[in-house]
């Protein structure tokens, strides 16, 4: 007996950390004509004699700020970026006037090589090397608070693929510190501190918790037919000792996968020795599900973790650091733009259920 197709889903769904921001559930949409982001085209050599992120072209970039594990033999290399949006060159004063007002463009913005090798993708990366990445980041993030108290929030992010804002092949990532607290992380503090005054619980424990425990049947109360059924471990992606990958609820792209510790950490800045292993474990096998599903898909990924300034300071118990991994599979349209209201054509259970069944080696 053949099984029969899902029903489409048609529901707009609130995001619970940040209920201002919705995403429209259409599967339906999915069938009509359309011109999807072509997967990136892989670079895969290991060596390109004029890129200036491979070895022996270290005269090509800025001049290293740091190298892992050492200059001479390194494997991750952080340089400062040749056009940078924020920099400590030109101070300019604050400016009001009438309704229009500035504030000085400070901050910096660097370069990180993930690795030595031009071509590899992040799930092709040994699991200690993404460790070693991994507290690069935290390292980098920590060093550039300490070195002005101006500095609000350090953006850690990669882009991968055009359509992602990638303009150079070699495997990278960026670090921008800037003096102000972006919207989205702003958003994202304002509404769990919110909740844990009203609950005392920390919203993403409580939506891990749901992930691991919930389990529930939704019947429509005149037929009396099944309009929903959420299992146990539906939106679960990968799982290791100390963290989880959960594909959201209300995602906003079609294969968006967040990745978050066990127990709660608000910020990144505190993760151990043993965090970053296991870190590396569930990005490297999250990454391969990703790339067996979608093939060369674009994408970002970026970490929020605890701004650190003094308006968020009462936050440790109620905020979460959290990665997020969007991969970029379609192209915005006009009525995401003009609404902001994003429009999702893959049932985020559906897509969860494809990455969790890709068999890793």
């Amino acid at each position: 007996m053949t099984e029969s197709a899902p029903k489409p889903v048609r529901e707009i769904r609130i995001n619970p950390i940040v209920p201002s921001e919705s995403v429209l559930v259409a599967t339906a949409r999915g069938l009509r004509p359309k011109k999807a982001e072509a997967p990136a085209p892989r670079d895969t050599r290991a060596h390109v004699e004029t890129c200036p992120f491979c070895t022996g072209n270290e005269h090509m970039t800025p001049p290293v700020i740091a190298s892992y594990p050492a200059e001479n033999n390194w494997e991750i290399r952080i340089v400062e970026n040749l056009y940078p949006v924020l920099g400590d060159d030109i101070r300019n004063p604050n400016l009001t006037f009438g309704l229009q007002q500035t504030i000085d463009g400070y901050g910096r913005h660097e370069v990180m090589i993930d690795h030595n090798r031009h071509g590899i993708a992040i799930h092709e990366m040994s699991e200690p090397h993404l460790a070693l990445l991994f507290g690069a980041y935290r390292d980098r993030m920590q060093q550039l608070y300490r070195s002005n108290s101006r500095l609000r929030y350090v953006l850690v992010f990669k882009n991968f693929g055009p359509a992602a804002g990638a303009s150079i092949a070699h495997t990278h990532s960026q670090v921008i510190a800037t003096p102000v607290i972006p919207d989205n992380v702003q958003a994202e503090v304002t509404n769990s501190r919110a909740f844990w005054h009203k609950n005392h619980h920390c919203i993403f424990c409580s939506l891990i918790d749901e992930a691991l425990t919930f389990e529930a049947t939704i019947y429509d109360r005149e037929s009396g037919d099944i309009r929903r059924k959420i299992n146990v471990g539906q939106y679960v992606v990968e799982r290791g000792a100390k963290f989880i990958a959960i594909k959201p609820f209300a995602s906003r792209y079609e294969w968006e996968v967040h990745i978050l510790p066990l127990q709660h950490q608000s910020d990144f800045l505190r993760v151990s020795k043993d965090d970053l292993d296991d870190l590396a474990r569930v990005m490297r096998r999250t990454m391969a599900r990703l790339d067996a599903v979608l093939g060369g898909a674009q994408y970002n990924y970026f970490l929020h973790s605890l701004p650190h300034d003094i308006q968020c300071e009462d936050c440790e118990a109620s905020y979460h650091w959290h990665l997020e991994i969007t991969p970029r599979t379609s192209i915005p349209t006009g009525f995401e733009l003009g609404s902001g209201l994003f429009v999702n054509t893959v049932a985020p259970e559906t897509a969860a259920e494809k990455l969790r069944t890709v068999v890793l080696d």
